[in-house]
């Protein structure tokens, strides 16, 4: 049976969660509006500001688990709302906010540019650091994912662009004849 799935989400004053035919699930907080259909064969339920979700039969406990952690992120999104930091290492590498263009000098012969998407903004509060925020929590990872597939970090040096926090395991270079 799923743990997750079978935890309620209470909804916090404020937030108004609107569930429509379909699964279609409308989220709306003071930090903004999100929907997003869910699974058909989940039961969603609102009952006294408490989510609950049920498979319509046991085949689904998966879908009930992950049903349930999309509903909770979205709740959280619009009351809190997500934030992924990026960190820069390298000589010559730093971005700058141009506008609402996010422009990376990553040692190619031309400039990144990324822009703000819809409510996720990009913040580049020194030249070296990063801080991608919205309410959307697949949003904010994938537009950090992209931002870092522009020079993921290499094993050697270090040089590229990480997360916070993320550690990156280091190889020895050549040894060389003795």
């Amino acid at each position: 049976m799923s743990r997750i799935g079978k935890k309620p989400i209470t909804v916090p004053a404020g937030v108004e969660v609107k569930i429509e035919d379909g699964n279609l699930v409308t989220v709306k907080g003071p930090k903004g509006t999100l929907t997003k259909t869910l699974h058909k064969d989940m039961i969603i339920k609102l009952d006294a500001g408490v989510l609950t979700v049920e498979p319509k039969d046991e085949t689904m406990n998966a879908l009930q688990g992950l049903t349930r952690t999309l509903l909770n992120n979205m709740v959280v999104g619009v009351t809190e709302g997500f934030k992924k930091e990026l960190e820069i290492n390298g000589v010559g590498y730093r971005v700058q906010k141009q506008g609402n263009k996010l422009v990376m000098n990553m040692g190619f012969s031309h400039t990144v540019e990324f822009e703000d998407r819809g409510d996720t903004k990009i913040e580049a509060p020194s030249q070296t650091s990063i801080i991608i925020s919205g309410t959307d929590k697949e949003a904010v990872g994938q537009l950090a994912a992209e931002i870092r597939k522009v020079r993921p970090p290499e094993p050697y040096k270090g040089k590229g662009i990480k997360y916070v926090g993320e550690r990156i395991i280091r190889k020895e270079g050549k040894m060389g004849k003795k």
